[in-house]
């Protein structure tokens, strides 16, 4: 078997959307011909803990571990948050209205740790791993981001050593939805610029999850972007498996919800369809899994749904699953940003294999809605179209009345996770001798 080297921040135990995807390609690259060794830090700031994922994990593998300095432990005393509380990425605050203090930190944060937190990472692991590989050669390496600075590393790796490497972007870089909030001087603007513009020009492969994601790179630096999406695993989605339905009509939204993604025309939509018909009113039922944005809570109390909502903190993933399976409507948001139509979110293609009806709220003409077109899987609607919102919604919960709220999405086989590492593994292929 050829070797690839992955560099990764994100690793069991580490839970939350930025693991998801490499370890989903490290449990299948062995059927096709690659063992992967894993770099990743030995003391992260996790956005969360699931031991649940380590089942993924092949035997044997290797895994290189060494100890990251974070300024973290100084940005929590300093905004007067506990030690063992997560970091929030995304700019969300649970509980509070962010303070003077956070502000300035985000200030300190953009200017000063540039690509990110992890930067101080970067020059120890070109270090280590220039030494490490010259006794453990590696026939590729494959660097994933964000946080970018695993790009830095997969760079400086790079020119130490001519190893053929594969920089794969989970997200943009200066095109984030949140880079326009790090209150960046424009001397931190050009050097964010200039790192992104060195690592695409300097990788001898590079993978994106959405075809506007390729695009908006191509205008930074003119050259070839492969597009491998996010996926499902049939090992997590339990395609054949039939569960009881939940009762009520059960809209859940599984993930984060920041400002930027926070769908004020849901709450106005629902708050006029109950004042409108009590059978709704006592049939609605929502779920909002993951960290909720202190606005979006203040939003959804002015609008009197407080009684509607459950708040689930975190799910470990193989319960999500099932969780999916028993909703009766399965909520994406994509955030309302200028770079909305190249979202593709990690969790749409198990909303996907669920089976259950999808409600989006996004770009119609943006990949997320291409996607959830093609499988035909549910219901895109702009931002600001109240109108076929309610609409939509009224239809959905009828069909729900009826007992008829499913879909029939036919062939999702492309977006298996296998099959995506088969892709995967062509262009390793393509880029080694």
């Amino acid at each position: 078997m050829k070797k690839v080297l992955v560099i990764t921040y994100y690793w069991p135990p580490s839970g939350g959307a930025g693991v998801q995807r490499w370890l989903k390609f490290v449990k299948y690259l062995r059927n096709y011909g690659w063992e992967p060794i894993i770099y990743t830090p030995e003391n992260p700031e996790a956005p969360a803990v699931d031991y649940s994922l380590e089942k993924d994990i092949p035997e044997n593998l290797t895994v290189i571990k060494t100890k990251i300095w974070e300024p973290y432990s100084v940005y929590k005393k300093f905004i007067g948050q506990k030690q063992d509380e997560k970091v929030k990425a995304g700019f969300l605050t649970e509980k509070r209205k962010p303070s003077l203090a956070e502000n300035f930190s985000i200030w300190i944060r953009g200017n000063f740790f540039i690509p990110d937190a992890r930067k101080f990472w970067i020059k120890p692991s070109v270090k280590f791993l220039t030494n490490y590989l010259r006794e453990n050669p590696v026939d590729a390496m494959a660097t994933t981001g964000p946080p970018h600075s695993m790009h830095m590393i997969g760079l400086g790796v790079k020119k130490n050593l001519g190893i053929p490497w594969l920089a794969d972007f989970r997200d943009p870089w200066t095109n984030i939805d949140f880079y326009d909030q790090l209150k960046l001087s424009k001397m931190a603007n050009n050097k964010h610029h200039k790192l992104e513009r060195f690592v695409l020009q300097n990788a001898d492969s590079i993978t994106v999850i959405s075809n506007r994601m390729a695009k908006n790179f191509e205008r930074i630096i003119k050259r070839h972007y492969e597009v491998i999406t996010n996926g499902f695993d049939e090992d997590d989605a339990l395609l054949q498996a039939n569960m009881e339905k939940d009762r009520k009509f059960s809209i859940v939204y599984i993930g984060s919800i920041n400002n930027a993604r926070n769908p004020i025309p849901l709450w106005k939509t629902l708050k006029s369809i109950i004042k409108e018909n009590s059978e709704f009113e006592k049939n609605l039922e929502i779920k909002l899994v993951g960290p909720v944005d202190f606005s979006v809570k203040e939003d959804i109390k002015t609008f009197g749904l407080d009684k509607f909502i459950t708040y689930i903190n975190y799910i470990p993933h193989n319960k999500i699953a099932t969780l999916q399976k028993r909703s009766q409507i399965l909520l994406l948001l994509i955030n309302n940003t200028p770079n909305a139509k190249m979202v593709v979110t990690g969790k749409l293609f198990e909303y996907i294999a669920s089976g259950t009806p999808i409600l989006c709220i996004g770009p119609e003409d943006g990949d997320a809605a291409d996607i959830i077109n093609e499988t035909k899987s549910g219901i895109v609607i702009e931002f600001d179209d109240i109108e076929k919102l309610k609409k939509s919604i009224i239809i959905l919960y009828k069909k729900f009345k009826q007992n008829e709220l499913n879909i029939d999405n036919g062939n999702i086989s492309k977006y298996s996770r296998k099959n995506l590492t088969k892709e995967l593994s062509k262009i390793l292929n393509d880029i080694t001798p």
